[in-house]
């Protein structure tokens, strides 16, 4: 999808020119406030450059001294780019609004904020969406080379002898980019992948059709919570490796240690800032007792953006 089409008319040609920056991340968007562009560690906004004419600038924040020049969302800015990110069916995308986020086609994820509603004591959805996060998806085929090597068991290629694995990051570090290419090669390498895409971030399946390089040995369960749908994958596709992003409720713990003691391999993600944090979280202690998962990525997020993996096996030894 072309993210540009998200936007009002009167801002299409600015975002034109946004979305073609390269290494975009993310594109906020408050009412009331600048819209905010970010590309590894810069910042950018849009700003009024001829207010007759409606052109704009794209400038560094650090360069622009003060908000006054910035463009500044209006409410029907908003209104026209609710309407155009649920394709004029808002009320189509009750379950997503509940989760505070939905996926375009793309893989491209929109977090939502706003006016909330109370259904028994918890939040039933969002009544007034008034603030946007536009996380752009990308695919980094490749990317995940050097980390591979170090899943394999005795140097094989062989599925059986994949490691039981876990990639860390915080969140926006890249770490559903990283399990996106490590499903793809180790589908093109040989592997029965069984993919549960909850939020059709990876996959990006456009009804029901993967957009996104994921290889020819994946099977796709889009838009299935991850319980339900790696035990629909054990009982159906019979998978060598199960692939699963974003590991956080109980259930997602409970189903991922039943496909592992059901004979077929896990590659996940969790969010966790550092090694300490990820090691305080009680599920994993009881993981590390049990050795259930062999071998942990952490992703760390540098200067300027760049990403750098470091691998440890179960004893919490640094292996590159």
């Amino acid at each position: 999808m072309q993210l540009e089409l998200l936007f009002p008319l009167h801002l299409r040609e600015a975002m034109k020119r946004v979305v073609k920056m390269p290494d975009l991340e993310e594109i906020r968007v408050r009412i009331r406030q600048p819209l905010f562009i970010y590309r590894g560690q810069e910042e950018f906004v849009l700003v009024q450059n001829d207010r007759s004419t409606g052109s704009m600038m794209i400038l560094n924040s650090q360069e622009q001294r003060g908000y006054e020049k910035c463009y500044c969302v209006t409410e029907q800015d908003i209104l026209e780019m609710q309407n155009y990110i649920s394709n004029y069916s808002l009320y189509a995308w009750q379950e997503e609004l509940r989760n505070g986020f939905l996926t375009i086609q793309g893989g491209h994820r929109i977090g939502l904020a706003g006016g909330t509603t109370n259904r028994d004591g918890h939040i039933g959805g969002i009544s007034y969406l008034t603030f946007f996060n536009i996380r752009v998806a990308h695919e980094r085929i490749g990317c995940a080379d050097e980390m591979l090597r170090h899943l394999y068991k005795n140097d094989s290629t062989q599925p059986e002898y994949v490691y039981n694995t876990l990639i860390v990051s915080p969140p926006g570090a890249g770490k559903t980019t990283l399990l996106r290419d490590c499903i793809r090669s180790l589908s093109y390498g040989g592997v029965k992948v069984g993919l549960v895409d909850e939020r059709s971030e990876i996959a990006a399946s456009y009804h029901a059709i993967p957009q996104n390089d994921i290889g020819p040995r994946t099977d796709v369960l889009d838009g299935c919570n991850k319980p339900e749908g790696i035990q629909m994958l054990l009982r159906t596709m019979s998978p060598e490796v199960i692939a699963v992003d974003e590991l956080g409720m109980e259930e997602d713990f409970m189903a991922v240690e039943q496909a592992a003691y059901s004979g077929c391999n896990i590659i996940g993600t969790i969010h966790a800032g550092c090694l300490k944090e990820l090691q305080e979280k009680p599920i994993l202690k009881k993981w590390c007792e049990k050795e259930l998962f062999e071998r942990f990525v952490l992703i760390e997020k540098g200067e300027e953006g760049m990403r750098k993996c470091k691998v440890y096996d179960n004893r919490w030894e640094l292996l590159c």
